[in-house]
């Protein structure tokens, strides 16, 4: 399944946006989609930049209050995908980018987002990238004890240093 996304996301996908970069000059000209092109890469380095800013200020204004800003990181995170489309040419990546730079729209892909994440979690498997081989991908896992895991069962903690023993923490 993954080697399917793969070949679709770095095989079909490239041949797709090429062929609609030639219809699109094939329409109004090669100059002209070239400059089409350039003027989508400007408008949506402004809106990243715009958008990453706004996300970053919320994100300080979560962490200074004391709260956890989950809504701000993922729309952090949707963004910085956002600029990873724009950046590869292309009509239909950046298609997806401008859609999630745009504050409603990415509001629905955060959703569907944390929908997921929560099914992960309740189910007790949830790993930030559990779908690429269900485990430690990447090292964030999230849900149980892992392998590894120290638990103060003596009602004082500790600060932990890997390379002491026992002894020199007590």
């Amino acid at each position: 399944m993954v080697l399917l996304a793969l070949a679709v996301i770095f095989v079909i996908g490239p041949i797709v946006e090429l062929y609609v970069i030639i219809q699109v000059a094939h329409v109004i000209g090669a100059w002209q989609t070239i400059l089409l092109l350039l003027v989508e890469g400007a408008v949506g380095a402004w809106l990243i930049k715009r958008q990453g800013r706004a996300v970053l200020r919320r994100l300080l204004a979560q962490l200074n209050s004391g709260q956890l800003p989950t809504k701000e990181l993922i729309d952090g995170g949707l963004i910085l995908f956002a600029g990873t489309l724009m950046l590869a040419p292309g009509f239909l990546t950046d298609v997806l980018g401008f859609l999630l730079l745009i504050p409603p729209t990415r509001a629905l892909f955060r959703a569907a987002l944390m929908h997921h994440f929560r099914d992960r979690i309740k189910a007790g498997s949830a790993s930030f990238l559990g779908s690429f081989g269900g485990g430690r991908m990447g090292g964030f896992v999230f849900g149980g004890p892992q392998a590894g895991d120290v638990f103060d069962t003596t009602g004082r903690e500790q600060a932990r240093h890997p390379g002491l023993s026992d002894r020199e923490h007590s």
